[in-house]
C-alpha cells in the first residue's frame, strides 16, 4: 500500500485504515456492523500505474505509440476501471461483459483490447464496429474474421495470438505459452510458422502479433523468452512483406507478485530490464507496444477484513470460523500451495493483536472441509470478535467472487489517507443482500417449472448470448 503519511510504511499506514474501518462502522462487532468488508488502496494503484508507465517509457524511442491495457479479469469493477482509464490506462477484455464494463467505465474503443480463445461472431461483428482491437487466437476465428472483414469495413486493429511454447511456470493453469495450451496458434508445432507468415502476407488487414506466456509463477525470464519469439516472428513476416506489415507487438502481461511479504517485487522496472537483456531492438520505437497487466496493478492494494465469530478446537487443533473464505479466496481454497495468503491478526478495536504465536486453522463460512484460508498457521491466539486481514488481494479475490453456498458479494471501498492521517472511504460495490442473490436465482420465475407454467416465449433477434455493447 502507498504510504501518504510522513514517514509511515506500509504496515503502518495498513494499520490506520484498518483502525479507520472499524470506528466508522465499515466492519464490526457481532452485534452490529458488517462482518466482512474489502478494501482497495486508490493512492497505491495510482502508483502502480504511473510506475508502469514510467517504466517502459524510460526505455522506449520517443514517440513510440504505446498503450497499457488493463487486463479487466484482474479486477470488473467499473469505479477500478474509470481510476485505472484517469490513470492513462486502456482496458484488456475477454467477454461481453468485460467489455460492458469497460464501456461503462468510459474507456474510449481505441483503447481497448478484444482477447478470447472463443469469440463468437456477434462479439467480433460488435468489436469492428466500434472499432476496437482484436487477437485472433487461432485459424478458424481468423476465417472468420476474413468474411467479417470483407463485409464491412473496420479501424480495428487486428492481429494474431501465437503461442511460443517456451515452457511453464510454477503454476501450471497459469502458464500459457506450454507445449499444449489451448492459447494461440502453436508457434513451434511442424508448419505453423509458414502458415503464420503466409496468413499476413495474404491480409493487409493483418498489423500485430500477441502473445502472453503466464502470470504467477511465471519468472521474468520466461517471460521476455515469449517476447523475444514474437519479436523475431514479426521481423520474419516484415521481411518476407517487403515492408514493416506489422506495426505493433502486443506482448501481454504477467508479472508475478509477492504475497509473501509486502515489498512490491518483481518492478516494472526489471521487468523492462528483463526485456532489455533479451530482446533490445523491441525499444528501438520500430513498434508500437501494448501491454495488459492485471495482478500486478492491484494485487498489492487490496485488503479483506473479516470477523471471527467463532473459535474452537477440534482435536488438539484450535478453529477461528471467520466469514472470508472460498467465495473470496477461491484459488487459496482449491490450491493452498500455490496460492498461500498471508493473515494479519487485529482485536476487535482494529489495533494488531499481539501475544505467543498459536498453530491454528483459520476457516472460512463456506460448508466444505477445504474452506480454510491458512491451516496451522502460527498467530497469536484469535477470539470471537476479533479480525483477521488479508492483504495482497485486490485482484482475483473479492473483485472475482464465487457463489457458493449463495455467500454474498462483500461490500468494496476505496480508501485514500490524507497528509494528516485521516483515513477517507468511498463504496465502490456495494455488498449484495439476499433480496439480490434472490433475483439473480430465479425468484421471480419461481412457478416457471411448474407443470402448467407459462412457456418461454419465442425465440427473437435478441435470444443468446449478446454481443459487444455499444
Amino acid at each position: 500500500m502507498a504510504a501518504d503519511t510522513e514517514g509511515e510504511g506500509a504496515a503502518e499506514r495498513r494499520d490506520r485504515v484498518v483502525r479507520a474501518a472499524v470506528e466508522q462502522g465499515l466492519v464490526g462487532g457481532a452485534d452490529a456492523g458488517e462482518p466482512l468488508v474489502c478494501l482497495l488502496d486508490t493512492d497505491g494503484i495510482r502508483a502502480s500505474a504511473a510506475a508502469l508507465t514510467a517504466a517502459f517509457a524510460g526505455a522506449l524511442a520517443p514517440g513510440t505509440p504505446v498503450l497499457h491495457a488493463f487486463a479487466v479479469k484482474a479486477a470488473p469493477l467499473v469505479p477500478v476501471l474509470r481510476l485505472l482509464a484517469a490513470a492513462g490506462l486502456g482496458c484488456e477484455v475477454a467477454s461481453p461483459g468485460e467489455l460492458a464494463l469497460a464501456r461503462a467505465a468510459g474507456v474510449p474503443a481505441a483503447r481497448t483490447v478484444l482477447d478470447s480463445p472463443a469469440k463468437t461472431t456477434a462479439e467480433l461483428r460488435g468489436a469492428l464496429a466500434l472499432g476496437i482491437a482484436v487477437n485472433a487466437d487461432n485459424r478458424q476465428e481468423l476465417e472468420r474474421l476474413d468474411a467479417l472483414v470483407a463485409g464491412a469495413r473496420t479501424a480495428s486493429p487486428i492481429g494474431v495470438r501465437v503461442n511460443p511454447q517456451t515452457g511453464a511456470g510454477a503454476i501450471d493453469a497459469l502458464s500459457t505459452a506450454t507445449s499444449t495450451s489451448k492459447f494461440g496458434v502453436a508457434l513451434r508445432d511442424p508448419g505453423a510458422r509458414e502458415w503464420l507468415v503466409r496468413a499476413f502476407l495474404d491480409r493487409p488487414w493483418l498489423t500485430r502479433l500477441h502473445v502472453h506466456s503466464g502470470s504467477q509463477g511465471v519468472p521474468l525470464e520466461l517471460l521476455a523468452e515469449g517476447v523475444r519469439e514474437l519479436h523475431a516472428l514479426a521481423e520474419e513476416i516484415n521481411a518476407a512483406a517487403g515492408h514493416r506489415r506489422i506495426d505493433t507487438l502486443d506482448i501481454g502481461g504477467g508479472l508475478p507478485v509477492n504475497f509473501a511479504s509486502d515489498e512490491a517485487v518483481p518492478t516494472y522496472a526489471q521487468y523492462v530490464a528483463a526485456l532489455r537483456g533479451a530482446v533490445p531492438a523491441l525499444f528501438d520505437g520500430s513498434y508500437g507496444l501494448v501491454t495488459e497487466f492485471g495482478r500486478s496493478l492491484l494485487a498489492k492494494h487490496g485488503l479483506v477484513l473479516a470477523r471471527v465469530e467463532y473459535t474452537k478446537r477440534s482435536g488438539s487443533r484450535p478453529i477461528a470460523l471467520t466469514h472470508a473464505g472460498v467465495q473470496l479466496a477461491t484459488r487459496t481454497a482449491y490450491a493452498p500451495a500455490a496460492w498461500p495468503v498471508r493473515i494479519l491478526p487485529y482485536d476487535a478495536q482494529g489495533a494488531p493483536r499481539t501475544g505467543p504465536a498459536v498453530a491454528q486453522d483459520v476457516a472460512g463460512p463456506a460448508c466444505f472441509a477445504g474452506d480454510l484460508l491458512a491451516a496451522a498457521r502460527e498467530l497469536p491466539l484469535l477470539a470471537p470478535g476479533d479480525l483477521i486481514g488479508v492483504p495482497d488481494t485486490g485482484a482475483y479475490f473479492f473483485t472475482a467472487h464465487y457463489g457458493y453456498n449463495s455467500l454474498p458479494r462483500p461490500a468494496v471501498h476505496g480508501f485514500t489517507v490524507t497528509s494528516s492521517g485521516r483515513v477517507r472511504f468511498r463504496l465502490a460495490r456495494p455488498a449484495q443482500r439476499p433480496a439480490d442473490i434472490v433475483a439473480e436465482a430465479g425468484g421471480a420465475l419461481r412457478d416457471a417449472l411448474l407443470q402448467g407454467g407459462p412457456p418461454d416465449p419465442p425465440p427473437g433477434p435478441r435470444s443468446g448470448r449478446p454481443g459487444p455493447a455499444r
